[in-house]
C-alpha cells in the first residue's frame, strides 16, 4: 500500500511523515465532526490512529465517522456529547476507553463564532461563546486528563489570533479563545512532571471554512499574504502532526499560529471606523453577501 503521508498543499508530494508514527495511538477530538476540526482528525488518522469524534449532532457525527474511517482504514467512532456538559463529556470518553481502551491525544475543538459589535452583542450570547470554548475546553481537560496522564499523552488546543489585537465583533470569541490560551499554558507546568504536554494551533485566514467566508464578505476583498495563499485545512493539519509527534517531544506550553504570516500585516478586515459608527450597514451588507 502506497504511503499515506499527509502532503502540503503546495510544492512537491515529497514523503513528510513516516505513515505509522501513531500507530497504537487514540485520539479524542471535541469538534471533530466538521471543519478544521475534521481535518485535523483526519491527519492524525492517516497515520496510525484511531479516533473518537465528539459533537451534539448524532447525525452529523455517524456521517463524518464513517468517512473518516474509510478514508484513513482505521477507526472513527461518533461520541455525541455537549462539551457544556461534563457528565456528557464523561460518557464520552467512558465509550471512548470501552472502545479503544486508552487515550493518547486530545484536541479541544468545538467553539462557536458570529460576527457581533458589543453593543449587539447579548450577555447570553457572551455567555454561550464563553461556555463552548472556553469552559468546554476546561470540561475536556477534566474529563480526559486521567487518560493523558495514564499514557503520557498530549493535548491540542484550537484557538485563534483575533485576540492578538483589537478585533471589531469578535469581543466573545477574542475573550474566549483568551482563556483558551491561558488553560492550555497552566495545564503545560501542571502537568509537565506527570509526562503530559499542551500546545496551541492558532490558525489563521483558512480557505473553505465558514468564519473565513463570513469575514471575507464583510471585506469585500481578499487579504494579503505573505506566502502568497490562505491557508489550507491540510497545513493546520500538518502542524497536529507534529505536535502529537515525538518530533516536538520538547515542545510545550506553547501557541503556534498557522496563518502563513498574515497577523503580520492584519488589521481588519471589516472596513474601519464605519463597522462600528455603523453596525446595522455593515451587518446589512453581510447578510447579503452570504
Amino acid at each position: 500500500m502506497a504511503p499515506s503521508a499527509y502532503i502540503a498543499p503546495v510544492g512537491d508530494s515529497a514523503l513528510i511523515f513516516r505513515d505509522d508514527i501513531f500507530k497504537g495511538k487514540v485520539l479524542f477530538c471535541t469538534g471533530g465532526g466538521s471543519g478544521i476540526c475534521r481535518a485535523m482528525t483526519e491527519a492524525v488518522m492517516r497515520h496510525g490512529a484511531n479516533a473518537a469524534i465528539v459533537g451534539r449532532k448524532l447525525d452529523r457525527l455517524t456521517q463524518a465517522a464513517k468517512e473518516l474511517s474509510e478514508a484513513t482504514g482505521q477507526v472513527c467512532i461518533p461520541t455525541q456529547a455537549d462539551v457544556r456538559q461534563p457528565k456528557a463529556l464523561q460518557e464520552a470518553v467512558s465509550k471512548t476507553i470501552e472502545k479503544f481502551g486508552r487515550i493518547d491525544f486530545v484536541i479541544c475543538g468545538a467553539a462557536g463564532n458570529f460576527l457581533a459589535p458589543i453593543s449587539g452583542l447579548s450577555e447570553n450570547a457572551f455567555r454561550t461563546v464563553m461556555e463552548i470554548d472556553t469552559i468546554g475546553t476546561y470540561n475536556t481537560i477534566k474529563a480526559t486528563l486521567a487518560h493523558v496522564r495514564a499514557s503520557k499523552g498530549s493535548y491540542i488546543m484550537t484557538s485563534a489570533t483575533l485576540h492578538y489585537n483589537g478585533t471589531p465583533y469578535q469581543a466573545h470569541v477574542s475573550a474566549a479563545k483568551a482563556g483558551v490560551d491561558a488553560l492550555s499554558n497552566v495545564l503545560a507546568v501542571e502537568e509537565g512532571p506527570h509526562g503530559v504536554r499542551s500546545n496551541v494551533i492558532s490558525p489563521g485566514p483558512i480557505a473553505n471554512t465558514e468564519g473565513a467566508a463570513r469575514l471575507a464578505s464583510v471585506a469585500g476583498k481578499d487579504s494579503p499574504y505573505p506566502l502568497g495563499r490562505p491557508g489550507d485545512v491540510r497545513d493546520v493539519g500538518n502542524a497536529t502532526i507534529f505536535l502529537f509527534s515525538d518530533a516536538a517531544s520538547f515542545v510545550t506550553g506553547q501557541i503556534l499560529a498557522v496563518d502563513g504570516g498574515s497577523e503580520h500585516l492584519r488589521t481588519t478586515q471589516l472596513p474601519y471606523p464605519a463597522s462600528v459608527l455603523d453596525p446595522s450597514a455593515t451587518l446589512k451588507v453581510l447578510k447579503a453577501r452570504m
